[in-house]
């Protein structure tokens, strides 16, 4: 029975999404390598549906710059270059730090609190052996200056590199032992509570040159 026709509760909306998650996090995590075929016959036989919610769910992939279309042969997972990497840092090097001030004159109890939160689940996911789910929180908790900066197009710039972002420091975060990633963030988010906006801003943005000169070797 396919999983269309097991629950009549699903929608082809959730659907859509079961597949585009499955897939990303696929991509993500290195299964689905760059060049790898995206077939909507193939992939909607694998999740068995029907061909629609795969075809949104590719959308939305391509929307992200995960997969791109290739002439006359569907589409396939894209790759990420080094310079890719070197401009995406860079721009974050030029942004995040604004994100942030703006951020630091607007933060509440409730605010630290739920950062608080992205960083032990950041400690439960290794503990749990979950990598994936350690860059998504590591995503949480950076996006929330974007977020709450107030200014919608520097959210808007979050959301366009946050998957390139994602997929790459899912290999990079190989190189970070024990808690060590969970460990910066709490000392980024011990100097937020302290106030001291200049010391703050200078270690995230120095914490992001590790990723910017990364070569892999």
């Amino acid at each position: 029975m396919s999983m269309e026709s097991a629950s009549s509760a699903q929608s082809p909306i959730s659907l859509s999404e079961h597949v585009y998650v499955s897939l990303k996090r696929q991509i993500m995590k290195g299964e689905l390598l760059p060049g790898h075929r995206m077939i909507v016959l193939d992939i909607a036989q694998q999740f068995g549906v029907s061909q629609a919610p795969v075809r949104e769910a590719l959308e939305r992939l391509k929307q992200e710059g995960l997969i791109v279309g290739k002439t006359n042969k569907g589409s396939a997972v894209s790759g990420i270059t080094a310079q890719e990497i070197r401009d995406i840092y860079e721009l974050r090097q030029l942004v995040e730090g604004h994100a942030l001030r703006e951020t630091m004159k607007v933060l509440n109890e409730n605010d630290i609190a739920y950062l608080e939160t992205v960083i032990a689940g950041m400690r439960e996911a290794i503990d749990q052996d979950d990598p994936y789910r350690l860059v998504e929180l590591d995503m949480s908790f950076h996006g929330y200056f974007y977020f709450r900066s107030g200014n919608a197009l520097l959210h808007d710039i979050w959301n366009s590199i946050k998957s390139k972002i994602m997929r790459f420091i899912t290999v990079t975060n190989k190189d970070h032992q024990g808690y060590s990633i969970p460990d910066s963030h709490t000392e980024i988010l011990d100097m937020i509570k302290s106030g001291d906006v200049d010391k703050t801003e200078y270690k995230l943005i120095r914490g992001l040159d590790f990723y910017k000169n990364y070569t892999g070797d």
